[in-house]
């Protein structure tokens, strides 16, 4: 063995407090790596539990499967942006908003496999079998979100007419833009999909809000005395993928398979799904200050 190469492997463990003998000989001991181990293929491969006997729905489930783990993908970037101290380069928020827009035009290009890869009747019977369960209730979608944006830029504008001056951080979440797809203010009624969704995530939501408050993307954008032309462009063109873009083909995904003859079935969670997935009423922007002078549903 190089003799420099194991000085370096002592210096490590010992600036570790740890005993570098102990270590090699694990080694000794220790399996080679395999790439299935690595990946969890086995693991991952089992991951996919239908409900029905319908083939397609293993592929409507693998589908949301790899969209969550392309959000993931997309936190993990913004983590990273959320925690930057230093502000005299724009290379790193560069790279960071280049891998955000690749990834969300992955989620874009890949509702094709909905779109296109789904048996019409198949669909329309399985599918029923999942209510009250929505993609309403990604919480990793909300998480993105709050990291990327103040959480008063995800209240729309009735939302913000219902605002206080000042409002508590429950108040802002009692109007967000996302309960309108299951609370209905004409009845004070709350629905299944909304109220087990909150139950389970919303304390982790307002906590997120909280650690993230001054540091959201949008913030540490600010933070740039000078940005350059083409890091604005980039925060825009972000802002419009994610925010126009896919929701525009969600809802294209959503009319093939849930508008018969100029009527809309209802979703699984019951939500209002031909007005609430449209960009128009959802009303969100990211970085609402870059749009003073264009419009973000027209941006190209």
């Amino acid at each position: 063995m190089d003799k420099e190469l194991l000085h370096q492997l002592e210096k490590k463990y010992e600036a570790l407090g740890e005993n570098p003998e102990s270590y090699l000989k694990g080694l000794l001991y220790a399996k080679p790596l395999s790439y299935w181990d690595y990946i969890e293929v086995d693991t991952l491969l089992t991951l996919q539990k239908p409900k029905t006997h319908f083939k397609d729905e293993t592929v409507f489930i693998i589908y949301h499967q790899i969209t969550e783990l392309t959000l993931k993908l997309m936190i993990h970037e913004v983590e990273q942006l959320v925690a930057l101290s230093d502000f005299n380069s724009e290379k790193v928020f560069t790279e960071k908003l280049r891998r955000l827009i690749r990834y969300t035009d992955m989620l874009i290009t890949s509702f094709e496999v909905m779109t296109e890869g789904l048996d019409y009747g198949d669909y329309n019977k399985f599918r029923m079998s999942l209510t009250p369960a929505s993609g309403f209730q990604s919480a990793q979608f909300r998480y993105l979100e709050l990291m990327s944006t103040p959480v008063l830029n995800l209240v729309n504008k009735e939302g913000q007419k219902r605002l206080s001056e000042e409002p508590s951080l429950d108040e802002i979440f009692d109007n967000i833009y996302w309960r309108d797809a299951g609370y209905n203010r004409k009845t004070g009624k709350t629905s299944y999909t909304l109220n087990a969704f909150e139950k389970k995530y919303l304390q982790s939501f307002k906590d997120l809000t909280t650690t993230t408050q001054g540091h959201t993307l949008w913030e540490q954008f600010q933070k740039f005395e000078k940005p350059s032309d083409n890091l604005i462009f980039r925060m825009k063109d972000f802002d419009h993928q994610y925010n126009v873009k896919w929701p525009q083909t969600h809802l294209k995904t959503a009319e093939k398979y849930l508008e018969d003859k100029g009527k809309a079935k209802e979703a699984t969670g019951g939500s209002p799904w031909k007005k609430y997935l449209h960009p128009k009423y959802q009303q969100r922007s990211f970085f609402p200050n870059l749009w003073k002078n264009q419009e973000i549903l027209e941006w190209v």
